[in-house]
């Protein structure tokens, strides 16, 4: 299995995510299973359909943390101040980082430094995993790619944890009762969907200001005293692209889903100063190579003008050496989205930016 089915990206589609875990745990199955919603996203990596690392961009390195003090009481290797010392070199500049998980490097690391075995990375690991999963299977909207190539490819691996058993872990055992030993290379279990409890929907992390919301005082009964939500209202997100490049402008129009975003491209970095003014959107995609006006001047001209002191401005370009990011944040530029760019990359960059 290459990828899997999608045909275009739904915001807030309706996702099934023990459907999407059956489907990776084919021997077959190797890459990147990138799920994203408005409270963040979720990496699931796969070797031949068992689970090598998992973690939720919202929380990347407070549950390392948080695990490495709990096993720090059985290794003995393990030093103090290890926190401080992991956060200074892998979480230092992290927002303005180009590796997907500075969090497994962390775990390469401190194997690397004899801090900790490659037997003891595999059950932080899976402790780890457990955690995301857990937030994974709540999980009711979003949407979904698999990437064949992952970062991890070239990566140490420590364990192939059995994903049908670690499912079944988050299934049986609620969030506030300590989950059971497990070893990383059990192959028995399989799903028990028919004795999952459905979850109540909750949101991580920073609400998004646009995304659908209710009333909790307006919420009626029906006939037979169940609770009705009243209907929710959907709100557009506005993304004002500026590139010379139509075809660039179109597959961003494309990408997204025009129910949720609205899309307004410019050709001309002159004209597109004059037309941004009265649109105040949401974030603002810059091509960086333009005639005129490149997106450099431009991001620094926006960034004079009060409206858009605090607006995410991504640099959209082919170009991220050293000196590229170095002059981005000079004029203050949010982020890089690097040409040329997927479906994926492109939500990923703007859910990072969303407020």
């Amino acid at each position: 299995m290459k990828t899997l089915p999608i045909s275009r990206y739904r915001f807030f589609q309706k996702l099934q995510p023990i459907s999407l875990l059956k489907k990776i745990t084919s021997k077959t199955v190797t890459g990147c299973l990138q799920v994203f919603s408005t409270s963040g996203s979720w990496s699931i990596y796969i070797e031949e359909g068992k689970l090598i690392y998992a973690c939720y961009s919202e929380k990347m390195f407070e549950p390392l943390y948080r695990n490495l003090q709990s096993l720090s009481q059985q290794i003995a290797t393990l030093p103090q101040g290890i926190h401080e010392q992991l956060q200074a070199i892998f979480e230092t500049g992290i927002e303005n980082q180009t590796i997907p998980n500075p969090d497994y490097l962390a775990i390469c690391w401190l194997v690397s430094q004899k801090y900790i075995s490659p037997a003891q990375a595999a059950i932080l690991i899976e402790k780890l995993a457990l955690e995301v999963l857990e937030s994974f299977l709540r999980l009711e909207e979003g949407s979904f790619e698999f990437i064949p190539d992952s970062f991890l490819d070239d990566m140490p691996k420590y364990c192939h944890l059995n994903l049908r058993l670690l499912v079944e872990q988050c299934q049986n055992y609620g969030r506030d009762r300590p989950y059971p030993e497990t070893s990383p290379h059990i192959n028995q279990p399989q799903y028990q969907t028919s004795t999952a409890k459905k979850s109540p929907r909750v949101s991580e992390g920073k609400k998004a200001t646009h995304s659908y919301s209710t009333s909790n005082n307006n919420i009626n009964t029906n006939n037979n005293g169940q609770q009705i939500q009243p209907p929710v209202e959907k709100k557009l997100y506005t993304i004002f692209c500026i590139d010379d490049s139509p075809t660039i402008i179109n597959t961003i129009k494309n990408f997204l889903d025009d129910q949720i975003f609205s899309v307004i491209g410019v050709t001309n970095s002159l004209n597109a100063l004059m037309q941004i003014l009265g649109t105040k959107p949401d974030i603002i995609l810059l091509d960086v190579d333009m005639p005129n006006l490149d997106g450099y001047e431009l991001c620094a001209l926006l960034r004079k003008h009060s409206s858009f002191k605090n607006t995410p401005v991504i640099m959209v370009t082919a170009k991220t050496g050293l000196l590229d990011r170095v002059r981005a944040k000079l004029v203050r530029a949010s982020g890089f989205l690097a040409k040329p760019f997927s479906q994926g990359d492109l939500l990923k960059i703007i859910f990072q930016h969303i407020e």
